[in-house]
């Protein structure tokens, strides 16, 4: 889809007014000169900016002329009033810029291309690079602390100063370096983050000490950045009802080399945004090429929030984007219910704004069904957000972010990066701009933290975020179970974050369970082996890390007969940056969302966790069901049970590549939780099993079509047991526990496993707990122990 992104007012005909021409290079090869002249005439229409038909003409008539020194003249004599930099390269290699005739014309909010006309007397096939002051980054991205470092802070002037982005588009047909020849062009794009008149410095290069002296290898320009269209959209859910969603607006223009001074996601995390098979991208595809520019994103400057580490915005019914005229492609959707969809976007020239129309499709509607989605671990700071100009984002800016992706509900957690700023966010209540289908609320992630070595915790449902007679982060306990009691005794829910940090197995191993030793060299549910046996924790983290590491540690604490539910969560913007709810909970409310219910739901285990594509509802064994009245089923003695649930899932009726890439990647790499790793080879079939103290004792297989399938499993219980219904890795339901003449759960070598896990984790965490903090947790290490040694009798 070619983007128009200049008009013909802008790259100036050969009748245009030539400010300050560029001389004509003479004892230039006509031949090579007119082949490139053609390519760039191939590039320029391809990147939206054609020359002015005339000049096309002109230029395709010269291919019956005899090549000669008029020839060469007369490609100059078309192409120069296009150039708005003249760059001399003399015999030494030392390069001298001037101002070209082009007028500097660009648009707010898009991409204009001009001509550099090159002047190789040294004959290099170095790179040329340009450069400039008003192009220096935005912002400063997150370096974790927990207050802005003063060298890192952007001034409101220096804001304002930094408003292009230049790129030099290197692709086919051009070339990526220079080609030594004595005259050739060059095309540069400028991107204006700002309208009106701002004067910018212009540098060119062909690698370090190359420029002349006497600041002779940079122009000032002075440009007139002319408004954009405004294209207002008008967003309608399946129902019909304005709401808002997510949109990513792209020219199809391959722009894969990196802009000059901006600050851009380093290219791993583009092209694996480019495969995401959420979008439906090609490899091919990059950031420069979305609109608005992600590079020159900054709420500061912005009308709207939009993150710099993002293709897609978030837009609700009645919003904007300013667009230059020209053809798009948008790709709009709202979270994993919903069906991405792409159309062209027409913005035509002369006129001030615009209206498109987008209806979004669901495949599922889960609350409307009674259950919820909900991510229990966002941040609005740290990662990939900015910590200048502003330290993270703020809580309306999170807010967007989960309307647009359909989560009803949040808990943006404060943490060590910024956390000075962040947490005077913290009411202990939920923010005042929730709605009765969106909440939001401010809690607390102990990371960066004395105890972060232990593992992460989250803190949900707290009224007071400082630990009792601390100023300071430093001065908070030194390993976690301190602070989870305490959290624990003002009303909260609390548990450990990114679980499967730290219990990747010591032997390679992706059984469910195993009984291999886990590192405990991390920051996941590591200490959660020894919290759990003192009653600190609620629930247990589930959906960011790798499921046979995570998954591995929950199956053997309910082995153990510990009842502590999961819960789904993101970790954005760090582990999953991508978009909030990438990994989430589905709770079942009865009324209104509310975030106290919420939370009891979570500790009630009245949920499952999924990453949106495959869903397991009302889930039951016999009369009992999941998270009701302790989700119990009293037998007195062995008998088959009926297991009953609700499930479902959508995938695409093919696999395509990117699927195919996430099936056959290692359950160690990204995205941890997908539906397209249960895909039953090429099928739309996926798995659906019947867990029983963490083995699969059962599967029927269902067409992932987006329809509901009323499924029955019998099974015999002979002893006290966990019941779970799983689509691996991409759905697993919270327990059902089923005890047998009212018998505990026990399972030896479960727990001879947990009893060897605990002196592990005392090796790799005892040296970063404080002196005196040690006595204390020695004892917790010390209980476990007993409690996992009689277990195992």
């Amino acid at each position: 889809m070619k983007s128009a992104l200049l008009a013909a007012l802008v790259l100036c005909s050969a009748t245009s007014l030539r400010a300050q021409p560029t001389p004509t290079i003479a004892d230039v090869e006509p031949q090579p000169l007119y082949a490139q002249a053609m390519r760039l005439v191939e590039a320029l229409s391809f990147v939206g900016s054609p020359l002015a038909e005339e000049d096309a003409a002109r230029l395709q008539a010269l291919q019956n002329a005899p090549l000669n020194a008029r020839t060469s003249n007369l490609i100059q004599e078309i192409l120069d009033p296009y150039v708005l930099s003249f760059v001399d390269i003399n015999p030494e290699g030392r390069v001298r810029v001037e101002r070209g005739p082009a007028q500097a014309e660009i648009y707010q909010g898009g991409w204009t291309s001009f001509l550099v006309k090159i002047h190789n007397q040294a004959g290099v096939t170095a790179r040329l690079e340009v450069e400039s002051p008003n192009a220096a980054p935005s912002l400063h991205r997150s370096t974790n602390e927990p207050r802005v470092q003063p060298e890192n802070v952007i001034t409101a002037g220096q804001l304002d100063n930094r408003f292009l982005e230049l790129y030099l588009y290197r692709n086919r047909p051009l070339q990526p370096r220079l080609s030594g020849l004595s005259l050739e062009y060059a095309v540069v794009q400028i991107y204006s983050a700002v309208g009106g008149r701002r004067e910018a410095r212009l540098g060119f290069n062909i690698g370090q000490g190359s420029q002349d002296i006497g600041f002779r290898n940079t122009i000032d320009v002075l440009f007139d950045s002319r408004p954009s269209t405004r294209v207002v959209f008008r967003v309608q859910d399946d129902d019909g009802s304005p709401t808002m969603a997510s949109f990513v607006v792209t020219d199809g223009i391959d722009r894969d080399d990196e802009p000059a001074g901006g600050q851009t996601p380093d290219r791993d995390y583009r092209m694996r945004m480019a495969s995401t098979e959420y979008w439906g991208w090609g490899e091919s595809k990059q950031l420069q090429g979305v609109y608005p520019l992600p590079a020159r994103r900054v709420a500061a400057r912005d009308p709207y929030p939009d993150f710099f580490f993002h293709p897609q915005i978030y837009r609700a019914d009645g919003e904007h984007l300013d667009l230059p005229p020209g053809t798009y492609s948008v790709t709009f959707t709202r979270g994993p219910e919903y069906i991405a969809q792409t159309m062209p976007l027409i913005v035509p020239p002369g006129i001030d704004s615009v209206e498109a129309s987008f209806r979004l499709r669901r495949w599922t509607h889960l609350a409307a069904l009674g259950w919820y989605s909900a991510d229990h671990h966002i941040h609005a700071a740290g990662c990939s957000h900015y910590e200048s100009p502003e330290e993270g984002v703020l809580p309306e800016h999170m807010f967007r972010q989960i309307q647009g992706e359909d989560l009803n509900i949040a808990a943006s957690l404060a943490w060590g990066p910024c956390w000075y700023y962040q947490k005077d966010f913290f009411t202990g209540a939920t923010e005042p701009f929730s709605t009765t289908k969106n909440l939001l609320r401010q809690d607390v992630e102990v990371s960066g933290f004395p105890s972060s070595h232990a593992g992460h915790i989250v803190l949900l449902r707290i009224k007071e975020d400082d630990y009792p007679g601390t100023s300071a982060i430093e001065e908070w306990p030194s390993w976690t179970v301190p602070v989870l009691t305490w959290a624990q005794d003002q009303g909260g829910a609390v548990g450990y974050a990114h679980s499967g940090w730290g219990l990747e197995p010591v032997t390679p191993t992706d059984a469910l369970p195993n009984y291999v030793m886990p590192k405990m060299d991390g920051i996941g549910a590591n200490e959660f082996i020894v919290a759990v046996t003192e009653g600190a924790v609620d629930f247990y983290s589930a959906g960011d890390t790798p499921a046979p590491w995570e998954l591995n540690m929950w199956y053997h604490s309910l082995n153990n007969g510990f009842r502590v539910p999961i819960s789904g969560e993101t970790d954005f913007p760090c582990i999953y940056d991508d978009r909030v709810g990438l990994a989430r909970s589905y709770v079942q409310l009865d009324g209104p969302i509310d975030y106290d219910k919420y939370v009891d739901a979570i500790k009630a285990g009245r949920g499952y966790v999924s990453e949106g594509r495959s869903h397991l509802i009302d889930f039951t064994v016999d009369a009992a069901r999941m998270g009701v009245d302790g989700s119990e089923l009293t037998l007195s003695a062995p008998r088959i049970v009926t297991v009953s649930v609700r499930a479902s899932a959508y995938l695409s009726v093919e696999q395509d590549d990117a699927g195919a890439r996430i099936a056959a990647s290692p359950l160690s790499e990204q995205p941890y939780w997908h539906i397209e790793r249960a895909r039953i080879d090429a099928s739309r079939k996926v798995p659906v099993e019947l867990i029983v103290n963490g083995e699969a004792v059962a599967r029927q297989d269902i067409d992932a079509d987006g329809d509901w399938n009323d499924l029955r499993f019998s099974h015999r219980i002979d002893r006290s047991s966990w019941v779970a219904i799983r689509i691996y890795p991409s759905a697993h339901t919270n327990p059902i526990y089923v005890k047998v003449d009212n018998q505990p759960i026990r399972d030896r070598k479960s727990a001879e496993w947990a009893r060897a896990s605990v002196d592990q984790c005392w090796s790799m965490k005892k040296d970063n707990i404080r002196e005196e903090d040690r006595p204390a947790a020695r004892a917790a290490y010390d209980r476990a122990r007993a409690m996992y040694e009689r277990m195992s009798q």
